[in-house]
């Protein structure tokens, strides 16, 4: 067991630096300069900007020295938690996310709710009826819930729930009811993907042979489902929960600029345009650890509901007999 967790730790480790790297990267190969954007858009008057001031910035940035060096500050000073200063603003960006972190952590929140209650039951239901027209229909609904764009599903939210009858505030943070039709948008993409995959592993688990010798035995129908085939098929349900986290945090995005709501995707927007690079590599990095820390949560769970998966990980291959 330590040597499975001792794995999958060197794992996230290796995930984090290579999320920070590849962002630095990507950053510094944009042709635009992030100093030059920020003077002005800060000027706002058509004045040129002095190049002496802009060579100054650039040299308290850091963005004046070689890249290499660029690379080594950043990474060291990431690791000690430390990520700067946001160019655009000036402020800290540990205390721009952590200010921005609250209210995404709450869409978010009710977003998985909602996505694990409704794809969880549908799929279960959809299993679980012998009705097949009923069967037929609840399937269908996941693939349309994946390919349906999530702006166009805010939009319509928006136009039937906050401007046709006006329930729910269409725009800002004010309260719970302004944070309603935010997550109903973000949990139909999340919440398909979860009747997707676990309604498919409901149907594969049922036809295994213990099902049919449970029944023979006189267990019912709800008892078998629900004792026996959903705890064996939602393994495949807890793998894909890094996916899940990574189409919460990518969702924000569009839903916090769509909804007008102060958040991380809304920071991420405004920095990525910006080219603010302490900004965006202090985002990457969170994102990217609350990825492994989710990831290496389902690897600690795995064990619990299925020990095998940790001996076929951890037993040494055998080597084949010589005759």
């Amino acid at each position: 067991m330590l040597r499975y967790l001792g794995l999958r730790v060197l794992q996230a480790i290796g995930v984090l630096w290579a999320a920070f790297t590849i962002s630095f990267v990507v950053l510094f190969l944009l042709p635009s300069d992030p100093v030059s954007i920020a003077v002005d858009s800060g000027g706002g008057s058509g004045t040129p900007v002095d190049a002496a001031a802009v060579a100054e910035l650039q040299a308290r940035y850091g963005l004046d020295k070689p890249v290499l060096e660029q690379y080594w500050t950043s990474l060291t000073s990431a690791i000690r938690g430390d990520f700067g200063t946001s160019i655009s603003t000036g402020q800290p960006v540990t205390t721009a996310i952590l200010d921005a972190v609250p209210s995404t952590l709450a869409l978010a929140g009710l977003a998985l709710m909602l996505a694990v209650g409704v794809g969880g039951g549908l799929a279960f239901l959809a299993t679980y009826t012998r009705a097949r027209w009923l069967r037929t229909a609840l399937l269908s609904l996941p693939p349309l819930g994946v390919a349906v764009p999530t702006f166009w599903v805010g939009l319509l939210l928006l136009q039937v729930f906050s401007f046709g009858l006006p329930i729910f505030p269409a725009f800002g943070d004010r309260g719970f009811g302004s944070l309603v039709l935010p997550a109903i948008t973000l949990a139909v993409p999340t919440g398909a993907v979860i009747a997707q995959v676990l309604a498919t592993s409901l149907t594969t688990t049922w036809r295994q042979p213990f099902t049919t010798a449970a029944e023979a035995k006189g267990a019912s129908r709800w008892r078998i489902q629900t004792r026996h085939v959903l705890r064996l098929a939602s393994v495949p349900a807890f793998t894909i929960a890094g996916v899940l986290v990574g189409e919460l945090l990518a969702g924000s995005v569009v839903v916090e600029t769509v909804f007008s709501r102060a958040g991380v995707g809304r920071l991420t927007q405004t920095s990525v345009l910006a080219q603010d690079i302490p900004v965006v590599q202090g985002i990457v990095v969170l994102t990217s650890l609350v990825f492994v820390v989710v990831t290496l949560a389902v690897d600690i769970v795995y064990p619990l509901i299925d020990p095998r998966i940790v001996q076929r990980i951890t037993r040494p291959t055998k080597e084949p007999a010589h005759v």
